[in-house]
């Protein structure tokens, strides 16, 4: 028996093994940068929903539901803009009704659509992820610029 020739034996099934680890490893790496994505615009959507709640809560109630709405989707623009994020493509709106009252409890969400990374080999998307931040606050009974009296029931 050629001794070069047994020295050799079982090259071929390492090779492919190495390969498929390679393979394994980048489509891993693939799909924690996704999951990154997805906790990323999490925190910009929460971020986005508090300044949102505080910009509407600091509108005078004079000028109206409207303009604290106004408010609001600026402070989650420019929010989700700090986080590298386009405006565009959130949603911003109140839950519930928005009332600019003393001790009301003022409620925003932001939705955002997280794409799914193209995997190769795949030529779709396969899906998008849904990522909503919600904050609440409750407006000071004592701040000035509401009309009414202070009524909190506490």
């Amino acid at each position: 028996m050629n001794r070069r020739a047994a020295a050799e034996d079982g090259f071929v099934a390492g090779a492919e093994s190495l390969a498929f680890g390679v393979l394994i490893f980048v489509l891993g790496t693939l799909l924690i940068v996704n999951l990154w994505a997805v906790v990323d615009a999490r925190f910009a959507t929460s971020a986005a929903a508090r300044e949102a709640v505080r910009a509407a809560t600091a509108t005078d109630s004079a000028d109206g539901t409207a303009a604290a709405l106004d408010a609001a989707r600026e402070a989650a623009a420019t929010a989700l803009a700090g986080h590298g994020i386009d405006p565009a493509r959130a949603e911003v709106a109140p839950v519930g009704a928005l009332r600019l009252e003393r001790c009301a409890e003022v409620t925003m969400r932001v939705a955002l659509s997280v794409p799914a990374l193209v995997l190769p080999g795949i030529q779709r998307r396969l899906t998008t992820f849904e990522v909503v931040g919600e904050h609440r606050e409750v407006i000071e009974p004592y701040r000035s610029g509401l009309a009414g009296e202070v009524d909190c029931g506490f």
